[in-house]
């Protein structure tokens, strides 16, 4: 007869598939690593599955082990909360893994902060950046990702959200170009430059031309990357004009030998917020995170 899967087992199974070895899950664990290699054994009894193989020197976890890994992680996160639920954490002694996703062009202005602020009061706590691919939020749902931040928001009854702040986005031009030594340089010569468009679905048009359009005149993108960040460090090796945040031109603009001034348009401004799943909402640990990313932000509470 298997093994029944209890909530130790899971949480074995979760520090096996984060440290791909028995040996490094046993770290993590604070387990011998024979007691965590018997707990292998009655993982891949219960689960029907090898969950780990070797593959030359190290091991690799399985299809089955790498699908299931999210959803053994989000039911640990739900026991945690429901355990944690009626006493507040001990901030400083917390050691967890935070997994963030974000957009370089964000990423860049704020985690340093971010990291920064969290490690000042919880040295234990690890902040896990990982790049935006999908706006879905069933990465939120199956608990492979903690917080999404970035513009927009999830329409969802489970998912939860609050602003962090407004963007305003600037045109940014090579500290040398002409354009920039106009203090508020006319649509009519930003139509003059080519453009670099910062999109992550390969968008050339936006905001901006609609703008343009109303007054007859049109841009060249010449050029379509998939972040600010990218767009910002082609524009300060071209004559290309660019759009980005205020804030990611303000931090990087004269270390990257860019200029940047407002657009002389009305554009609409960016909601920059955090999202989370529903079941987190309670979660002592995960509310501390949310409240120091906000503060972070300078956000007002």
């Amino acid at each position: 007869m298997a093994d029944q899967l209890d909530l130790n087992l899971l949480r074995v199974f979760d520090a096996l598939l984060r440290d791909g070895s028995v040996t490094g899950a046993s770290e993590r664990l604070h387990l011998s690593i024979p007691a965590t290699s018997r707990a292998l054994s009655r993982l891949r009894r219960a689960m029907g599955d090898p969950i780990l193989v070797r593959a030359g020197r190290g091991m690799v976890p399985t299809p089955f082990a790498l699908r299931t890994a999210p959803r053994v992680r989000s039911l640990l996160d739900e026991a945690s909360a429901l355990i944690s639920a009626d006493r507040e954490p001990a901030i400083g002694e917390l050691e967890r893994t935070f997994t963030i996703r974000i957009n370089d062009g964000v990423a860049a202005t704020f985690a340093t902060a971010a990291v920064e602020a969290t490690a000042a009061v919880a040295p234990g706590v690890v902040l896990r950046f990982v790049a935006e691919g999908s706006e879905s939020a069933e990465a939120l749902r199956d608990g492979s990702v903690d917080l999404d931040i970035g513009a927009g928001e999830l329409a969802a009854p489970d998912i939860h959200s609050t602003l962090l702040y407004r963007e305003r986005v600037v045109a940014i031009v090579r500290a040398d170009s002409p354009l920039g030594r106009a203090r508020r340089p006319t649509l009519a010569q930003l139509c003059r430059y080519p453009h670099v468009s910062s999109s992550r679905r390969g968008r050339t048009r936006g905001p901006l031309d609609d703008v343009l359009e109303a007054e007859g005149l049109r841009r060249r993108v010449a050029a379509v990357v998939p972040t600010s960040a990218v767009s910002a460090f082609l524009v300060a090796s071209s004559d290309y004009v660019g759009l980005v945040p205020q804030r990611l031109a303000e931090q990087y603009g004269r270390s990257l030998g860019i200029r940047w001034f407002p657009v002389p348009a009305e554009l609409p401004e960016v909601e920059v917020r955090q999202l989370w799943h529903a079941r987190l909402d309670a979660d002592p640990a995960q509310r501390w995170l949310r409240e120091t990313i906000r503060e972070a932000f300078g956000s007002p509470h």
